[in-house]
């Protein structure tokens, strides 16, 4: 086998989605210490009516325990001008709830305004598929942020955007 090749059948699969962009959103949900996040690559849309949207979560500890206890959770769509929040969340530790990034949405919980778009959602079901969750989520109220920039999308672990430069057709 070359050295180039992948061992397993898990390094192949991982090498084959760092290949395929994916767009990039951030999950919150209000847990015992205040808000929480995390940065998702597997977001999206099910259906229009209801609207409904899908995610895995790859760990029931942390940002995404919260996430998947939450009656209630938003997910922000991210643009090129929002990506220092991907990267914030991408991190561990999420921002305290008293940062002036976070915003109150009418119904109570706390968002993100700076992202492109806000879905406030409520899970209608998960399911656990090895060591990951997939939950399909309700969107009950959406937010649309007020300046919008390039599409962002996570490719082979950094984030791109995408331009008029980048179309093919």
């Amino acid at each position: 086998m070359p050295d180039d090749t992948p061992a397993t059948i898990a390094d192949a699969y991982k090498a084959a989605f760092r290949g395929h962009p994916a767009g990039v959103a951030v999950i919150t949900a209000e847990g015992p210490e205040g808000p929480t996040g995390l940065t998702a690559s597997s977001v999206a849309s099910v259906a229009v009516d209801p609207p409904v949207l899908v995610f895995s979560l790859s760990t029931k500890s942390g940002s995404a325990g919260v996430v998947l206890g939450a009656d209630v959770f938003v997910v922000h769509l991210v643009d090129s001008l929002s990506v220092g929040l991907a990267k914030r969340f991408a991190a561990t530790g999420s921002p305290a709830a008293d940062d002036p990034m976070w915003g109150t949405l009418p119904t109570g919980e706390r968002y993100l305004p700076a992202a492109a778009t806000a879905l406030r959602c409520r899970p209608r079901s998960t399911t656990e598929i090895g060591s990951s969750t997939v939950v399909v989520a309700e969107v009950l109220d959406i937010a649309t942020g007020t300046d919008r920039g390039e599409p962002l999308v996570y490719h082979n672990r950094e984030f791109h955007s995408l331009s008029d430069r980048s179309r093919l057709s």
